[in-house]
């Protein structure tokens, strides 16, 4: 039978050009191997500049035996001529005149504003413990040329043991944790860029995998999650096949960028990329066997947990109380306006989003008409046996007892999440990238809306627009777990393609508050989304019904 397209599925001749700079695995479990099978795994055009061929097995590394200068950079110039990379992923680096000449490659591209986003895995060991290039190799020239460093626990003690004395020096009382995050933090200072420490080689870690994330400024995303400390936490794979692991985390993370996802975006799915590739994981000799391929993520359990680290080095987890779930939102306006809220309620609609404007907060008028708005917004819900949800002002909306809250991810960082849920509020929480939902996703939110998909002129938005492809990954990933809500740009021309996406709700601003008659504007979006989700379930249950019946 022919097997139905997938929906999210990017087409060959438009993917991406991703390169691997890197050894040969004569075993095919790592290096430029495994880069090019993840890359083309996660929907990449691979590329590859090897620097050595190795002779070994799943047991040990025999012989490495490095290309020579001009080899090494005649792969480079000519690849670049005419199949330039969107990301590039460096490996294995054999000696430091290799180090040298790329560092001296990238700085030209970098001097004609060609530098593409470069991610460092400093290969030093091999899983079999094997050396695989010199350990006295000085990566500093490539300071200000790459965007991710990405060292395992060993590496990154072997790459920062010059830098630590100019921090502060780690004491007895300070845990191996901590140890880690001031390396990490020495790491990202030095070369300029984003790092991941990776912990999966860390014996003292043992139910969980930790790893450090030291994010450095991010284009396209929030400012709230710049220059800040991470550590992303996943369950320990009980698995002896684990040959390749850096390997495929490193070129996942150039495969996501590729794909146009924020770096933050790129870490966590590349963490769970590798613990799947962990779970079915397989021998394929007598030694340490290899990760599986598994495709794009889209299973929530295995995420990786994140927490931020303050100035102290505390962890910041909010383990609340679940949120009230809600009768669907259908089409959910968002206003500002107390008349076109009751006109739409009036029209049928049974909730809304109240979003009042900015006001002073130094002004006392101000902040008194503020309340007395949340005070009527909430009697007129009320009052339509509707589901109100007031946007940002959680303690007026606790104090007053609202039906829900929304918050933006700025308003998660001073927000009381326990008592908002302690309150029995509904909580609704913005995200703008995968990383923003899994933040969400921890609140235990009553929806997560996924945004902005369009672009939008209602308010500044940091990052850029989501569009529908990346949409339907959200959906993929989130939709077993929580009601969806797209918001950005919606109109009645977008809706039949918003609903494609699988999203189970709509939020509107403009569409409705823009609109000469706001009722009939509500009844026009709400009755064609219901004959879009409407046909979208009956296709579902066809297909579903088709596929049974082709497997008897």
């Amino acid at each position: 039978m022919n097997q139905p397209k997938n929906p999210t599925s990017t087409n060959v001749s438009s993917r991406p050009i991703v390169w691997t700079i890197a050894g040969s695995d004569s075993g095919g479990g790592a290096g430029i191997q495994a880069d090019l099978l993840t890359m083309n795994d996660l929907e990449c055009h691979g590329c590859s500049v090897m620097s050595a061929i190795t002779a070994q097995n799943s047991l040990c590394v025999n012989l490495v035996e490095p290309v020579s200068a001009s080899m090494l950079l005649a792969q480079l110039d000519t690849l670049w001529s005419d199949l330039p990379a969107k990301v590039i992923k460096i490996g294995l680096i054999a000696n430091q005149q290799q180090l040298g000449l790329i560092a001296e490659w990238l700085r030209r591209l970098k001097q004609q504003s060609q530098l593409p986003f470069v991610v460092l895995d400093p290969v030093l060991v091999a899983s079999s413990g094997d050396y695989l290039s010199d350990s006295r190799i000085d990566f500093s020239p490539l300071a200000g040329l790459i965007s991710v460093i990405t060292p395992n626990y060993h590496e990154l003690y072997h790459l920062s043991a010059s830098l630590l004395p100019a921090c502060e020096p780690p004491t007895q009382n300070h845990s191996q944790q901590h140890n880690m995050i001031l390396a990490a933090q020495s790491l990202a200072e030095h070369f300029h860029c984003h790092v991941v420490a990776k912990g999966g080689d860390a014996s003292w870690q043992q139910q969980r995998a930790i790893d450090v994330y030291v994010s450095k400024q991010v284009q396209g995303a929030s400012t709230l999650y710049d220059n800040q400390v991470f550590l992303l936490s996943s369950a320990r794979v009980d698995t002896t096949h684990h040959h390749g692991s850096g390997c495929t985390l490193s070129s996942a993370i150039a495969s996501f960028v590729a794909h146009d996802y924020v770096v933050h975006d790129a870490i966590v799915l590349a963490k769970a990329y590798v613990t799947n590739g962990l779970i079915h994981s397989r021998a394929v000799g007598n030694g340490p066997g290899v990760l599986a391929r598994t495709g794009w993520p889209d299973n929530l359990l295995l995420m990786p947990q994140i927490s931020g680290v303050n100035a102290q080095h505390s962890h910041n987890n909010v383990n609340p109380i679940k949120a009230p779930r809600v009768a669907p939102l259908g089409v959910y306006p968002v206003l500002d306006c107390l008349s076109q809220l009751t006109q739409v309620l009036a029209a049928g609609c049974k909730t809304v989003q109240f979003r009042a404007k900015l006001i002073d907060e130094d002004d006392p008028i101000q902040e008194q008409q503020l309340e007395a708005d949340i005070c009527e917004v909430i009697k007129i819900g009320k009052a339509f046996n509707a589901q109100i949800f007031i946007n940002d002002h959680w303690q007026l909306a606790i104090k007053h007892h609202a039906f829900g809250v929304h918050l933006g991810q700025e308003d998660l960082a001073c927000a009381n999440i326990e008592a908002i849920q302690q309150a029995g509020l509904a909580l609704g929480i913005s995200s703008h990238s995968y990383f923003e939902a899994l933040i969400a996703h921890q609140c235990s939110p009553t929806y997560i809306a996924l945004g902005h998909i369009y672009p939008t002129t209602t308010k500044q938005m940091p990052s850029a627009p989501q569009g529908l492809a990346k949409l339907r990954r959200y959906v993929s990933l989130m939709a077993k777990h929580y009601p969806t809500v797209a918001i950005g740009g919606i109109n009645l021309s977008r809706l039949a393609d918003v609903a494609n996406s699988g999203v189970a709700e709509v939020a509107v601003v403009r569409a409705i508050s823009h609109a000469s008659d706001v009722a009939e504007a509500y009844r026009q979006l709400h009755q064609a989304w219901l004959h879009l989700t409407r046909t979208r379930k009956y296709l579902t249950v066809h297909q579903r019904n088709n596929d049974g019946q082709e497997a008897i």
